[in-house]
């Protein structure tokens, strides 16, 4: 494989770690906002806002890191056939559900509808830990 697959593996791996970064921070401003006194509105206000910009930015990253994977998977047949593929596949998946699971959220927030506590979202901004390192470790371990 020539030097376009190692850019296109570079940028992958730059755009997915930057779009994970959005979703290790976005879940901790959802503990914050659980945890705002309901008489605080500017703190509400501002957090929304940046919990807002970020959800955006991160949505933002999102596309070309699945645009490039879909490249090095269909364009460059990394993977093909492999098991560990098939689990990278529905890990990304499921990234992609909690992506879109912290929209809902947010919004949840913006309506005054939130149904978790502060201790909900510390566990749940964990999630995006756990499924970052084991499509990591996946992908460079390749167990099967």
């Amino acid at each position: 494989m020539g030097s376009a697959y190692l850019w296109v593996k570079a940028f992958h791996i730059v755009f997915v770690a930057s779009w994970f970064a959005g979703l290790f921070y976005l879940p901790r401003l959802f503990v914050n906002l659980a945890m705002v006194a309901s008489d605080s509105h500017a703190e509400r206000a501002r957090l929304l806002l940046m919990s807002r910009k970020l959800y955006r930015f991160a949505g933002i990253l999102m596309v070309p890191a699945v645009a490039l994977g879909l490249v090095l998977w269909l364009g460059y047949g990394i993977g093909l056939g492999s098991g560990w593929m098939h689990l990278k596949l529905l890990l990304v998946l499921l990234v992609l559900a909690y992506h879109f699971a912290c929209g809902h959220m947010l919004r949840r927030f913006e309506q005054n509808a939130n149904a978790h506590g502060d201790r909900w979202f510390r566990v749940f901004n964990e999630v995006s830990v756990l499924l970052f390192a084991s499509t990591v470790v996946l992908v460079v371990v390749k167990p099967f």
